[in-house]
């Protein structure tokens, strides 16, 4: 075998390794824990959640966001607590329109009150 054809081997053998990582990706244990105690978070807000221009009660953004999890975790598409804030908790998938959570008058997106609950989160953690 060529030098080259060694090399081509050896680079395939090395992409097909990285997409069957790449592919592979699901929640580890503590990704688990720290989608699951975001879901709680949002079910047990006091917040509304505007997904479209429309307004939402947070058990029903909770049962929105675990769907989209689902998927997510079906397609093989969320690693970590920060992957499934970036696909599933930020923006329409339709629209692309930002979600948007408002507490008590302040309005802010769901992809930042979500990741300050998860760097909350993680100053707790063990």
């Amino acid at each position: 075998m060529k030098h080259s054809q060694l090399l081509a081997s050896v680079a395939l053998l090395a992409a097909l390794q990285l997409a069957s990582t790449v592919a592979r990706a699901e929640l580890d244990a503590q990704g688990q824990r720290e989608v699951a105690a975001l879901l709680s978070f949002v079910g047990q807000s006091r917040c509304t959640f505007i997904r479209n221009g429309k307004t939402y009660h947070a058990a029903d953004a909770k049962n929105h966001l675990e769907l989209k999890l689902k998927y997510l975790i079906e397609q093989n598409k969320v690693s970590s607590a920060e992957e499934f804030v970036e696909k599933a908790g930020t923006q329409s998938s339709f629209s692309g329109k930002p979600y948007l959570v408002d507490c008590d008058g302040n309005v802010q997106t769901s992809a930042d009150w979500l990741k300050d609950e998860l760097r909350l989160l993680r100053k707790v953690q063990p």
